[in-house]
């Protein structure tokens, strides 16, 4: 830190009780009252450094008989600062630092201590120590901080706003091409570039300096000072992020409630870093509010994480509905980063309905539809195989499409969910942007396992929300299977199931065909020996793969003879199945002879030949493309 030596004398002031007494060998003439404190002085070396001084005592140069008391309890910087100056007056050594240079120059403007009333007065001095201040970044931090006790005297004197833009501007400038000292240094380590270990100097490697290395200092101001130093960095060519970076870390220290994210679901509470005093809500709250006002507007410069957490904050702390908006629309600009763990707000006060703050998310999810409007595409497409394969080549629509089928799977088991908030959520996302229906079946599975008291109605019109030709393998077998499903649904899945495997296993036998015709009748000599293996290593992978589709047919083709008993004895328990069949205009022919796989499979017969399979014909005349017609 640097500093200034004043004065030459050794020190003649001592303290009794509350009053400063000068003990130069003559009588005080002169009393002056700062607050609480009393300082009984000599006139002649106040008056020759002070103008102000020097007419008050004027007054009482008339009065001979009369004491004369002069009261400054506005001076700024209060007592502490008019002994300094006293000791200046009187050429007591003292010493100017960043922490008492602020106080002193606007004491020295206050009295009036300029060059007029002796040269190299009190104000010409803390000027010329204020400059070199502003050239070092720890002792411009120091003074800036020391500005919030005279901040009105400072504020006319320009000295608040020279300590910004010099803030500013080292904030901006690469460190690493300047000697500013900057704090952060371990607590083993001097100003000297060493270690101190056991007492003696070692030579330490200097440590690489980051974009972030101004964060923590700044974290110190209060916020109105912050804040316009926010605003000068801001019109400078820094980074945005380095704002954002800044902001977030200034958040973390003064928002003790940003640290305290509660969980439904292990009932666990992280609790944050220990706070000597923690703030009163109302100040959060107005801080939280100031802080989303100076965030950049550029989209990604703010983690999602972080904003998702001002905002369960700001919900918490009940912030002015502007605030939440734009926060809202900063994470609804950004969703497809968004943690679904982040994304589960729980909702606030005592007569909430639902125990997630679904509104919310609904609405994030309108305003990132609304912006990604004129980008929808209807041949962003991606495969399931693109899709379990590659996760880089996911669009932002399809990330939120998975983000949306995640969170409405957590929410689903809450029972006082209504069906059209549900509904509302899972259709915002558009067909395309979902490549497997897999996620949004487990969501509608969920849902109708905790709300058993939904109508057949009810239940057809929430199965509408996803595609039963969208769905893997894995949720094909669980959905035939799946009770809580109405019964016209089953049968699309089965019917797709089916036509599914039918088309598979063509193209298995289009390849088999395809190798066996390749293959040279009269032999080809010049094959080695591990060139043969390879080939049938691999034509005995194709059988096998055969193999097991035909049990897989075989299999699903029991399910359906099983299922068609049963219908058929609810129709005949009823005595409804013509309307049961207008409903599902289908017919099934048993085939009294089961299923018969050889043990070893010829790749060239014909999968007709071995295997019987229901002929399907989706019904092209029909909009809906999951009815089917079976045909025998």
């Amino acid at each position: 830190m640097a500093c200034m030596k004043l004065g030459s004398k050794s020190e003649v002031f001592h303290l009794d009780g509350q009053t400063w007494l000068c003990s130069s060998g003559l009588p005080s003439d002169v009393i002056i009252e700062v607050g609480e404190w009393s300082f009984h002085l000599h006139k002649f070396p106040l008056l020759s450094r002070s103008g102000v001084l020097e007419n008050l005592i004027a007054e009482f140069s008339g009065e001979a008989e009369k004491k004369c008391v002069l009261q400054f309890h506005d001076i700024p910087g209060g007592a502490k600062a008019f002994l300094l100056v006293a000791k200046f007056c009187y050429g007591v050594k003292i010493d100017l630092t960043a922490s008492n240079v602020v106080s002193l120059r606007c004491a020295a403007e206050y009295l009036r201590m300029s060059d007029e009333y002796g040269e190299g007065n009190l104000i010409t001095q803390t000027e010329n120590f204020l400059n070199e201040v502003f050239g070092n970044w720890t002792d411009s931090i120091r003074a800036l901080e020391t500005c919030e006790e005279v901040l009105p005297h400072a504020e006319e004197l320009h000295i608040v706003s020279r300590c910004i833009n010099s803030l500013a501007m080292k904030a901006c400038a690469d460190p690493s091409l300047f000697s500013w000292p900057m704090s952060g240094r371990t607590d083993g380590q001097s100003p000297g570039g060493t270690m101190l270990w056991n007492g003696i100097g070692v030579s330490s490697k200097p440590q690489p300096v980051t974009e972030d290395w101004w964060y923590e200092d700044v974290s110190f101001l209060r916020l109105p000072l912050y804040k316009r130093l926010i605003l000068a960095v801001g019109m400078s060519s820094i980074k945005q992020e380095s704002i954002a970076g800044s902001i977030i870390h200034y958040a973390k220290r003064h928002l003790p409630l940003l640290g305290r994210q509660s969980s439904f679901q292990n009932g666990s509470r992280v609790e944050p870093v220990s706070i000597i005093s923690a703030p009163s809500e109302e100040f959060q709250r107005t801080l939280l509010e100031e802080l989303v006002e100076l965030i950049p507007d550029k989209k990604g410069v703010a983690p999602t994480k972080f904003l998702l957490r001002l905002l369960r904050t700001s919900l918490k702390l009940q912030a002015s509905q502007s605030c939440r908006e734009i926060l809202e629309k900063r994470i609804g600009s950004q969703l497809d980063q968004a943690a679904l763990e982040d994304l589960l707000i729980p909702n606030m006060g005592y007569s909430v309905e639902t125990l997630y703050d679904i509104d919310c998310v609904q609405r994030i999810l309108d305003h990132f539809m609304l912006i990604n409007h004129d980008t929808i595409d209807s041949n962003c497409i991606t495969d399931e195989g693109q899709l379990i394969g590659d996760s880089h080549s996911l669009t932002p629509m399809t990330m939120v499409a998975n983000l949306v089928d995640g969170y409405l799977s957590e929410v689903a088991p809450d029972v006082n969910l209504k069906l059209p908030k549900f509904q509302s959520l899972a259709s915002a996302i558009p067909d395309y942007a979902r490549p497997l229906d897999d996620g949004i079946y487990r969501a509608i599975d969920i849902f109708l396992k905790a709300h058993p008291w939904l109508t057949d109605s009810e239940r057809e019109q929430i199965c509408r929300l996803m595609d039963c030709q969208k769905l893997s393998l894995e949720a094909s077998t669980h959905a035939a299977q799946n009770e809580r499903l109405p019964l016209r649904v089953i049968v699309q899945v089965l019917f797709f199931e089916q036509l599914r495997l039918r088309t598979s296993i063509a193209g298995w036998f289009f390849v088999s065909d395809n190798l066996d015709n390749s293959q040279n009748p009269s032999g080809n000599l010049a094959l080695t020996r591990n060139d043969g293996h390879a080939q049938a290593r691999n034509s005995q992978d194709s059988i096998v793969a055969v193999d097991n589709m035909r049990e897989r047919v075989s299999d699903l083709e029991k399910e359906c003879m099983s299922m068609k008993q049963e219908i058929e004895k609810l129709v005949k328990a009823k005595g409804s199945w013509n309307i049961f069949s207008k409903k599902f205009p289908f017919r099934l022919k048993s085939k009294s002879s089961g299923l018969k796989v050889p043990k070893t499979c010829n790749p060239k017969e014909s999968p007709s030949s071995t295997l019987p399979l229901m002929n399907a014909k989706v019904n092209q005349s029909s909009g809906n493309s999951g009815d089917a017609i079976f045909q025998s």
